[in-house]
């Protein structure tokens, strides 16, 4: 590691120790690009500045082509103007520094300064050209690549979302919309730089050859302290960029509602604010060494800028004093000189910012490709019209260590959620799946519902392998309610029809969806009904409790109408007189002809199961129906026994008084 590398080392602060455990040094991706952006050097700028600008080119052309068109024709004709400009100053100054009659030079000098007035005319009417372009190409830039980074984000395996690795890279790629955007401001400056840098090049080379020395001479400190400067805070931002996460994450637990009853109650706040201001207290001494640092550095190319231009202008006047240059040459030099100065500055800066933003640009691109490789599988066999079983047949499945709900450890091969489980689901009938935690319930029907696939194993439907059949053909046949499902920060009427979004939103439909749910006491009882707002953090907002939202999700499920129902301990946060509403719609669905495959740990639920599946540790121990199951005595009985003692264990009378 270098020095400077370790001189950016911060010092890890007791707030970091005690809150976070120690440093963060959480890896975005950034460290994969600090080594490329720290190897910069004025070769490789140049080396890589037609890429960067070919990509803004790109990304501004998909967006908007005549903006694009327009943008590129601007910046050119701004780069000419100043040419001819110069150019006509030059003429200008040779007319009014010689004749003998200030008349008379005016009017010599009129057609060169005429041809100025009309040039920055020209040159304002670009500029503002490029200015509306710029603003129109934005953010439709930024748009269109955050919608594909959605579209792909969404359409990748369940199990991806869940890889460490890729979601990494979806932490990483999401600000590569919002660099895409900069991307185009910072190549429209890059170009009109360069085109003025030529200009002012050109011109000087036409005035004298020795005068394009001088501009690279006096440029070149400046140019030097501007890549130092962005090399060194681009590291920082590498370094700190979790440690600035974390103290945002303090301040907004502040204001989370979530956090809000206890931060008062166990008077959370004050702990919180000082550990809020010692890691920013920590963040502020980072930004004073890098003040420093720039303060050093600005000191010492203003020296060599000063040596520069003290040599520039005394090559000048000597080349006056020697007649190799007349004194209107001369004063057109000292204009180019500077415009080219300034030029070659805005050039390496400018550039410096593209290829920042280039690198996340980078990342969004790569995330693209990773995403396509891990997208759901279009296409595939046609599962049968009406299919009498799903039968598993030796289904084996490990989660990956990031993804493992027990929680293996690293370096231990992952315990399979499920192991070699062959069952029977038969359609059209409830069916129960019962076990303790961790046993796989869960696992099985996101199986059945197509979110993973086997490692191992077979899911057939009526022989028809879930594997080779089309995904989302087979997800149309799947409603579900899990036990944490989404609660949409939407309208109550969204929450219902989401069941099924791609279907036309009908009154009738919704009716019979929170009918059939048992859910129309919650609806009536929202204040605009079902266009009540079911976000507080809304002006207008509602809450609902979480034997409402388990309501409006059975509703959820009952409006995509699939022919499977998985119902994921759906009476969770119910009370008893309403558990008892729920599983009879749930098993109304089922005389209806509706398979309802039951998740649920009370075991008095699935009495009225057709068919009831027992796991343990991953592998099936039971099957039968539930009055099979108890007269056989084993794990089923022995837990239906538990439950049934905490109902019917003896409280002891009270004591006479």
């Amino acid at each position: 590691m270098s020095k400077r590398r370790e001189a950016a080392e911060p010092e890890v602060s007791a707030s970091e120790r005690l809150l976070f455990g120690g440093p963060l040094r959480y890896d975005m991706g950034w460290n994969q690009h600090a080594d490329a952006f720290l190897a910069l050097g004025f070769r490789a700028m140049l080396t890589r500045l037609p890429g960067m600008l070919a990509s803004s080119l790109r990304l501004a052309r998909q967006a908007d082509a005549r903006a694009a068109r327009m943008l590129l024709a601007a910046e050119l004709g701004r780069g000419v103007a100043q040419a001819v400009s110069l150019l006509a100053v030059n003429s200008a100054l040779g007319e009014l520094l010689t004749g003998p009659d200030i008349g008379q030079r005016l009017r010599s000098a009129a057609p060169a300064l005429v041809v100025m007035a009309a040039v920055l005319l020209v040159a304002a009417l670009l500029r503002a050209t490029s200015t509306y372009a710029t603003g129109r190409l934005e953010p439709k830039v930024e748009r269109l690549a955050t919608e594909l980074y959605l579209e792909r984000a969404a359409n990748v395996e369940l199990a991806a979302i869940e890889d460490h690795a890729f979601h990494k890279l979806l932490d990483t790629a999401q600000y590569g919309a919002r660099s895409a955007r900069h991307m185009i401001g910072y190549g429209a400056q890059v170009i009109n730089a360069m085109i003025s840098l030529v200009a002012a090049a050109g011109v000087l080379t036409v005035l004298h050859p020795a005068l394009l020395p001088l501009l690279v001479t006096m440029t070149l400190p400046s140019a030097w302290s501007a890549l130092t400067n962005a090399r060194r805070h681009y590291e920082s931002f590498h370094t700190w960029v979790q440690h600035a996460r974390a103290g945002q994450l303090i301040s907004s637990l502040l204001t989370e509602p979530g956090a809000a009853p206890e931060i008062r109650v166990h008077g959370v706040g004050p702990f919180l604010l000082h550990h809020f201001r010692a890691m920013a207290e920590t963040a502020e001494a980072e930004q004073a060494r890098l003040s420093r640092l720039a303060a050093r550095t600005g000191l010492i190319a203003a020296a060599w800028t000063g040596l520069a231009t003290l040599a520039t202008y005394a090559t000048l006047g000597a080349l006056l004093l020697a007649g190799a240059m007349a004194l209107s040459v001369a004063g057109t030099a000292v204009i180019a000189i500077r415009t080219g100065a300034a030029s070659l500055d805005t050039l390496v800066l400018e550039i410096n910012q593209l290829h920042e933003e280039a690198l996340f640009v980078g990342d969004l691109q790569r995330m693209y490709v990773a995403a396509a490789e891990r997208a759901i599988p279009a296409g595939g066999e046609p599962l049968p019209e009406e299919p009498k079983e799903v039968r598993f047949e030796n289904v084996t499945f490990s989660y990956p260590h990031d993804a493992d709900p027990s929680g293996g450890c690293p370096g231990t091969p992952p315990r399979p959620a499920l192991d070699d489980v062959s069952l029977t689901l038969p359609l059209g009938r409830i069916i129960a799946l019962v076990g303790e935690n961790g046993s796989g319930k869960t696992t099985l029907v996101k199986l059945l519902a197509g979110l993973y696939t086997p490692d191992r194993g077979r899911i057939l439907w009526d022989g028809v392998d879930a594997a080779r059949a089309d995904r989302r053909l087979l997800a149309e046949r799947i409603a579900m309610v899990a036990q944490d499902f989404k609660r949409w920060p939407f309208t109550a009427r969204v929450n219902v029809a989401v069941g099924r979004s791609a279907a036309p939103m009908t009154e009738e439909r919704l009716a019979a969806s929170i009918a059939e749910a048992g859910a129309g006491e919650v609806v009536a009882d929202l204040p605009r009904g079902l266009d009540t707002l079911l976000a507080r953090n809304f002006s207008g907002g509602h809450e609902l409790s979480g034997g409402q939202w388990q309501r409006l999700g059975i509703a959820r499920a009952a409006y995509r109408r699939g022919n499977i129902l998985i119902v994921d301990e759906p009476t969770a946060a119910l009370d008893a007189r309403a558990e008892l509403e729920v599983f009879e719609k749930i098993r109304a669905l089922a005389r209806g002809g509706q398979t309802v495959v039951l998740i649920t740990h009370r075991l008095a639920s699935v009495r009225h199961a057709d068919l009831v599946h027992v796991l343990e540790h991953g592998r099936l121990v039971e099957s039968g129906t539930p009055e099979e199951l108890l007269a056989r005595g084993g794990v089923y009985a022995g837990l239906y026994t538990l439950q049934a003692q905490q109902f019917t264990a003896r409280v002891p009378a009270p004591r006479p008084g």
